[in-house]
């Protein structure tokens, strides 16, 4: 099972690149970001057609979130992280597709910091850390996807100090990425390619993507139930280089053997998330 992340930064500006990656990477499982499109405009006729099902979250201008499956419906689970009710951002969907749930999220920017936005990506996190908490606790297979807009270490991001003063690299971001993976998330293109930059975004100023002067930002984390599947994993750098192409590359990983019903938790007594089991139950 292929699954991978991809900030397409307007999918309908994008839609080409994004048909001919479909066609070429054949993932099972795409998680997309800043769809920067209202609901009613998502392109859910040429994704059909490209042989996926799909559930998405838009929002006119910015943000936006979607999860796509190939020759599978996805069964939607979320289309906001809880604890805000005044969060009405489009940045996080859930679904449960073959056995598995699956989130994409788009975490805020933070920039410039300090400041309110820099204190809402902080806010967002936590809810972020308290709702990840519930699937590390229930033991079930979730992977965790997405744009985090956090350069984790120094090995993610290209030699420079022009970025010292931008909220992808600060202590507490930094810091607060840390603390959700040590709740036992495993952090699966890191795990695989520990000492590689692995890069996922190029911003599109001062040349940086023929330089090569990235940032890994976008991240797939996999509970501890899910990770001993994990056999492969990488970035499609070359989508980057394409001609109207988003500032992002897909990041992506291979699973192996799928979880039957006899080792996963379809029986669970159903307390918080109830309706994530049922809806593993309903995708196996």
């Amino acid at each position: 099972m292929k699954i991978a992340t991809f900030n397409i930064n307007n999918i309908n500006r994008r839609l080409p690149n994004l048909l001919r990656w479909l066609r070429a990477a054949r993932p099972d499982v795409v998680c997309l970001q800043e769809l920067k499109s209202a609901d009613a405009h998502f392109p859910v006729d040429a994704i059909e057609k490209a042989g996926y099902g799909a559930v998405w979250r838009g929002q006119k201008t910015w943000n936006g979130v979607a999860i796509l499956a190939r020759n599978a419906d996805p069964v939607l689970i979320r289309t906001e992280l809880p604890g805000d009710n005044d969060d009405t951002e489009a940045r996080y969907i859930e679904a449960a597709v073959n056995g598995i749930i699956v989130t994409s999220l788009y975490l805020p920017n933070g920039n410039p910091q300090p400041g309110p936005k820099f204190d809402f990506k902080l806010d967002w996190f936590a809810r972020l850390r308290r709702h990840a908490a519930k699937f590390i606790k229930q033991d079930l297979p979730v992977a965790l996807v997405g744009d985090y807009n956090v350069a984790p270490a120094e090995l993610d991001i290209y030699p420079t100090r022009s970025w010292d003063n931008d909220a992808l690299i600060q202590p507490k971001s930094r810091a607060a990425f840390k603390s959700l993976v040590e709740q036992g998330w495993t952090d699966a293109i890191r795990k695989l390619h520990p000492s590689k930059p692995m890069f996922t975004f190029w911003d599109y100023k001062r040349n940086r993507w023929p330089r090569d002067a990235g940032l890994r930002l976008d991240h797939l984390l996999l509970s501890p139930k899910l990770a001993p599947r994990l056999v492969k994993a990488g970035v499609d750098r070359k989508i980057r280089g394409e001609e109207g192409a988003s500032d992002h590359a897909p990041a992506w990983i291979q699973l192996g053997r799928r979880i039957t019903k006899s080792d996963s938790n379809f029986k669970q007594p159903c307390h918080r998330h109830c309706e994530a089991s049922e809806a593993i139950h309903t995708a196996a």
